[in-house]
């Protein structure tokens, strides 16, 4: 059983979300309207804090806020992890030099805790040892240079913009690690919730760095002032603006060659200038310099919490049909966390756990009745049942797909049911299980800093590691 402060807690919790949600659905049927402005409610911690974004590697993580719709209040928080600092050789450059300093080795193990030698760190994805950049500050002479995971030195400059602000992409810089890219949707049953509150930050933090990923906590439109499928689409407008990054760094980057490989006379060199500025403009203004310079967007993986994992979901199956339409975009896993499956035939758990901790039957009915139009409203909608048939594409297109549940969640049936239609077409669909939790025991703010939460995390981490480390560099299983 849960403890006694997680049950008091949720007694407290239930009774002030349920009032909330009926002060809103009263609201809608006086006004008769959602009082929608088009641009849309993005943000509604609910008396949460608010985490301030740091674009300074100071805890391993640096963080940015943009705005990705011109239309919309669909935003992004960017969690950028200090491994991606690395150089992407530094592997073999670091196995070359193992060879022949042995007697550097022997001279770092009789160091003892000299606090003048550099700190190492294990990588997440090879299995040497690098200089923590974060952490590790060398300076040279003129204080403006330090070493890198190859030992050479390079310009701060280059990698700090304001206030020692991270400023990422340059087309005529040097290599840049790349990292693999995730998507996380947070929480709130559709109507509150935010990427940037102290909770979803310090989870989307965790995950940056155990997986070794650039993090994008998306922002989505919140109903009832967005109604269906609204938060759905920011989801896959994501996955597009995305792609559309990816395409617009590559153009800017070839051009930036163009321009200095261009030989011949003085001529050659005007007409290249000539044809190469419009591009080159509107590539260098459009990036986003942390994705350009860090993300691989061939290795996504979608990661979505309660009712965020039913906008995974969703997101995924556009992927899967859209196929070719969204290179170099490739989903190659997804993680529905506790998602928030529902539907008119009730299961077990729905029976048993109906009046189960933090988020009971009743009050989620609430929720849905708050996304959905009146005229759609359908507990078996495919939003929120994934067992509907013809839902979305064949189930055997689908990726790997894992799913976590807890035990005192009356949610947890269905999703081991979608788990299972997975497993039936021979798609990598595992469920974890935990034990004494409640929904959202990894992601909500009071249980975050347990250990449970923390190995639902690492468990995650190790499980998706499968699907986007590097050839000959996967993790064994």
């Amino acid at each position: 059983m849960p403890s006694v402060g997680v049950q008091f807690s949720s007694v407290v919790f239930k009774r002030m979300l349920k009032h909330r949600l009926q002060s809103r659905i009263q609201n809608i049927d006086v006004d008769g309207s959602d009082g929608a402005a088009s641009f849309g409610v993005t943000s509604r911690p609910e008396g949460e804090p608010i985490a301030p974004v740091n674009p300074v590697f100071t805890d391993g993580v640096a963080t940015k806020d943009i705005h990705i719709d011109p239309l919309t209040s669909l935003s992004l928080r960017i969690f950028l992890p200090d491994t991606c600092l690395n150089s992407p050789d530094s592997h073999a450059k670091l196995q070359s030099k193992s060879k022949d300093n042995d007697s550097f080795k022997k001279k770092d193990s009789s160091s003892g805790s000299d606090p003048n030698q550099p700190l190492f760190r294990r990588n997440s994805i090879n299995s040497f040892a690098i200089n923590d950049i974060a952490n590790v500050s060398q300076t040279g002479s003129n204080g403006h240079n330090r070493r890198n995971s190859d030992g050479c030195d390079i310009d701060v400059s280059l990698l700090s913009g304001e206030n020692g602000a991270y400023s990422g992409y340059s087309p005529a810089g040097k290599k840049h690690r790349k990292l693999p890219v995730m998507l996380q949707f947070h929480s709130g049953g559709f109507v509150s919730g935010s990427n940037n509150t102290v909770a979803n930050d310090l989870f989307c933090r965790r995950i940056a760095k155990l997986c070794d990923v650039i993090v994008l906590g998306v922002g989505y439109r919140l109903a009832p002032e967005n109604r269906y499928p609204a938060a759905f689409e920011d989801g896959l407008k994501v996955l597009q603006w995305l792609a559309k990054q990816s395409n617009l760094a590559g153009c800017s980057k070839s051009v930036s060659k163009n321009k200095r490989g261009g030989g011949g006379g003085g001529a050659d060199l005007r007409k290249s200038d000539v044809h190469n500025h419009v591009p080159d403009a509107f590539g260098a203004s459009m990036v986003e310099p942390w994705l350009a310079a860090h993300a691989d967007p061939s290795r996504c993986v979608l990661l979505g919490v309660s009712c965020g994992g039913n906008i995974a979901d969703y997101v995924t199956q556009n992927a899967v049909e859209a196929g070719k339409l969204l290179d170099p975009v490739r989903v190659v896993a997804q993680v529905l966390m506790y998602p928030f499956f529902i539907g008119s035939d009730p299961t077990n758990s729905e029976i048993k756990l109906a009046n189960s901790y933090f988020y009971d039957k009743e009050t989620c009915i609430l929720a849905w009745k708050l996304l959905f139009p009146e005229e759609e409203f359908d507990l078996d909608h495919p939003a929120a049942n994934p067992l509907v048939p013809g839902r979305g594409p064949p189930l055997k297109q689908m990726p790997p797909t894992l799913t976590v549940v807890a035990e005192h969640d009356w949610m947890q049936d269905r999703a081991i049911a979608y788990a299972g239609e997975l497993r039936k077409v021979n798609v990598d669909a595992p469920v974890l299980c935990y034990k004494d939790a409640v929904h959202e025991f990894a992601t909500i703010g009071m249980l975050l800093k347990t250990p449970q939460a923390q190995a639902c995390a690492e468990d995650i981490a190790i499980w998706v590691k499968k699907y986007i480390s590097l050839r000959g560099n996967e993790l064994s299983y």
